[in-house]
């Protein structure tokens, strides 16, 4: 009963402080400017199919691709395995699901074929990481905390899949303990007795020598040694993955499903703009007319702070995997400019992460700290290095879109603070002095036909 209680309060621990966070996040993204992405359902169901459950953009890679979908499966089929665990630990049972016979024979063994995989995953992408040196997981916004994150989460799914797999090598031995003592009539103690012959066995009876000294009493202190370590294991890591980059385990399907489902290039209108413009081109309007004493201040032009971008932006944020893809896949940084897609994204996590904090320090409201996303976090170099060709959209393996954020900051800039470098500057009095972004007249466009003709 002491067990059953003890192992009740690390549950509710664990799925406490895990909801607390699922809240705090929620809070934060919610923080964000309002976006309607709840067209075309059917196209978005389809959507989230395809990359987030079938990770069609992460087999471009194969090879990794492959990996990640085994750990994938081993992640959510094995999940099964830990709701026997959860219930045992409740009720005090063994296995308890062992009653529906061989399918349960079939399922243990499937188990840990899938733990074998996601074990020889992980240990070949440790090794991956810190070994060959690959650039993208060694750029600058790598410090040493996303490294280590990666690496943490790498080596906790290895020691995760050894205690399982360990677990079992000793509840098989003990399994075959009780079947002895039954045969030669020996006195089974009430401990002993739990592990009926229950599971099939096809990869953690290569762990049995290490086990295999030891008495029965040692057995079943190794099995509730594994049996513990691996479901408190999985609970803390329950509560560590909203704070790390794999939170996208489970943010990858709202994101996916909220896609930008337009056409890539295509850009958004920005409603107060088309609000004037729309005004500029009614001739029944009033140039002259007062404004709405009741009307909302006007929306600021794109955005400053990582509060001025959508729900969604700052969802793509939490979504991040710091896989690096569209890192690699950007012109301007293969070319040396200072611009990094992934770092565009983590800045943006950081700093809305920085404005929760400070609500819940002030009770709810923002105080000013002197800090923006743009300027402090993301620089204006960085912002105009970007060519908007939509690379790093393409290349992310959960839709995330770097871009839309860029533009947006790059709106601010100009709209608000009329800034922008001198070839853009240039081009937009071209445009408002000639009509065109060329610096010649109107006048003169035809005269190459001039020439033309002369030949």
């Amino acid at each position: 009963m002491l067990e059953q209680i003890a192992f009740a309060l690390v549950f509710i621990a664990g799925v406490s402080l895990f909801a607390l966070r699922i809240k705090a996040i929620r809070r934060n993204i919610l923080l964000g400017r309002d976006d309607d992405r709840s067209d075309n359902s059917s196209a978005r169901w389809k959507t989230m199919a395809l990359v987030a459950l079938g990770q069609s953009k992460m087999v471009v890679r194969p090879v990794a691709g492959i990996m990640h979908i085994l750990i994938y499966l081993g992640f959510v089929i094995i999940n099964i395995e830990v709701l026997e665990i959860i219930i045992d630990g409740v009720t005090g049972h063994h296995r308890i699901f062992a009653g529906i016979g061989g399918l349960y024979d079939f399922l243990i063994g499937s188990f840990e074929i899938l733990a074998l995989g996601v074990l020889v995953s992980c240990v070949v992408f440790l090794a991956r990481r810190n070994m060959l040196r690959i650039k993208r997981f060694h750029s600058a916004e790598m410090t040493k905390w996303p490294k280590s994150d990666a690496n943490i989460i790498l080596i906790v799914e290895i020691l995760l899949m050894f205690a399982f797999l360990s677990m079992n090598a000793c509840d098989a031995l003990l399994q075959g303990a009780l079947v002895q003592a039954q045969a030669e009539g020996a006195e089974i103690s009430e401990k002993l007795s739990h592990y009926a012959q229950a599971g099939s066995f096809p990869i953690s009876q290569f762990l049995n020598p290490l086990y295999e000294g030891l008495s029965v009493s040692g057995l079943i202190m190794m099995e509730r040694f594994m049996w513990w370590f691996h479901i408190v294991g999985i609970l803390g890591f329950l509560v560590y993955v909203p704070y790390s980059k794999h939170f996208h385990i489970f943010l990858a399907f709202p994101n996916t499903y909220y896609s930008n489902l337009n056409p890539k290039g295509g850009f958004n209108n920005m409603e107060a703009v088309t609000k004037e413009v729309q005004l500029m081109m009614d001739p029944s309007a009033d140039p002259y007319a007062a404004p709405d004493p009741n009307a909302a201040p006007p929306a600021k032009f794109g955005a400053k702070d990582a509060n001025d971008l959508t729900w969604k932006q700052l969802m793509d944020s939490y979504s991040c995997t710091e896989c690096g893809r569209c890192t690699s896949q950007c012109p301007a940084n293969q070319t040396g400019k200072l611009l990094s897609p992934r770092k565009i994204m983590m800045d943006t996590r950081d700093r809305i992460e920085e404005i929760g904090k400070n609500m819940d320090k002030n009770k709810g409201t923002f105080q000013d700290d002197g800090k923006t996303l743009l300027g402090d976090y993301i620089s204006e170099e960085e912002l105009w290095a970007c060519t908007s060709c939509n690379a790093c959209v393409e290349a992310c393996p959960v839709n995330i879109d770097p871009l839309g954020i860029i533009v947006d900051l790059r709106r601010y800039l100009i709209m608000e603070e009329s800034k922008s470098p001198e070839s853009i500057t240039a081009m937009f009095n071209n445009i408002e002095n000639n009509g065109a972004p060329w610096a010649f007249p109107a006048s003169d466009r035809g005269k190459w036909t001039e020439e033309m003709n002369e030949a």
